[in-house]
């Protein structure tokens, strides 16, 4: 008998490793991704554009799109809550720098989000001088004018139903753009934004640019989160004192009995459900 299951054992195993040589990369449905070139730098990132079901059977109409940072790790959790709370939204993912690491000596691949993302310089000079942080008007230019205008010239999109999620440092970096240029997107999901004092006062310092256009702001925060909870809440304030100026937020969202990781999953949820009803409107 021993013989035998070994024998069936030895068969088994050439099987095994030969499937799963050729098995193929899963690719997510009606999803394509772009290189894109940041004109300004001349950094290469990628944009993963998931279109709806019902993008190739009306040719007429035009749909919301939804923008997210860190698109390797969003795009499968907003691709999935999407469906079922937004399923006619044009999903658009913009990755890290592809060649960071000619520039950063960093081998991981979001090693360029510190960057990207932080709005001023970090306070330690070794950390600053490797990582060059503080550039998030760069990359904000780069979203405006390269990612934006690429999406809307190529694709059937909404007017006015423009929408951006951001988690963690992509949610404070999405605070950056509320108020350096809050025209840039129409509705704006701050998930647990990565702030730390610096960063409120920073906020709290840039002159005004709102034009009365209308902005719809979500921010949502675990409720473990309490080094952090400080911080946003006096965020939270700065956006009521601009509630007259065409602004409108929801109360701070608190993700129960979760931590800055364990609140992710019930943001995405809370946030596009929230936005599924400004854009039926």
């Amino acid at each position: 008998m021993k013989k035998f299951a070994a024998l069936v054992i030895a068969l088994l195993l050439p099987l095994g490793s030969a499937q799963t040589s050729e098995l193929a990369a899963y690719q997510m449905p009606r999803t394509q991704v772009v290189p894109i070139k940041d004109a300004k730098t001349d950094r290469h990132y990628e944009v993963y554009v998931k279109l709806p079901e019902s993008y190739s059977e009306d040719t007429g109409k035009l749909f919301p799109v939804i923008y997210t940072t860190d698109a390797v790790w969003h795009m499968d959790l907003l691709s999935g809550t999407a469906e079922f709370l937004m399923p006619d939204a044009i999903l658009v993912g913009i990755s890290w720098q592809k060649d960071a690491t000619k520039e950063i000596d960093d081998t991981r691949p979001h090693v360029s989000r510190f960057r990207d993302y932080s709005m001023i310089l970090h306070e330690n000079p070794d950390i600053q001088a490797k990582y060059k942080m503080g550039q998030a008007s760069n990359h904000l230019t780069f979203i405006r004018d390269d990612v934006v205008q690429y999406i809307e010239a190529n694709y059937r999109t909404a007017p006015g139903k423009k929408a951006y999620l951001g988690y963690s440092m992509g949610g404070s970096f999405g605070a950056y753009i509320l108020l350096a240029k809050p025209d840039t997107f129409n509705h704006y999901i701050l998930g647990s934004p990565a702030f730390d004092q610096r960063d409120i006062e920073y906020l709290t310092d840039m002159p005004a640019t709102r034009d009365g256009t209308n902005t719809h702001v979500f921010v949502s925060i675990g409720e473990q989160e309490e080094t952090k909870m400080g911080v946003t809440k006096s965020f939270m304030s700065l956006l009521q004192r601009q509630t007259d100026k065409g602004l409108s937020h929801t109360d701070l969202q608190i993700i129960g009995d979760s931590d800055h990781m364990t609140a992710v999953p019930e943001t995405f949820m809370r946030g596009i459900k929230w936005l599924s009803k400004l854009t039926a409107e």
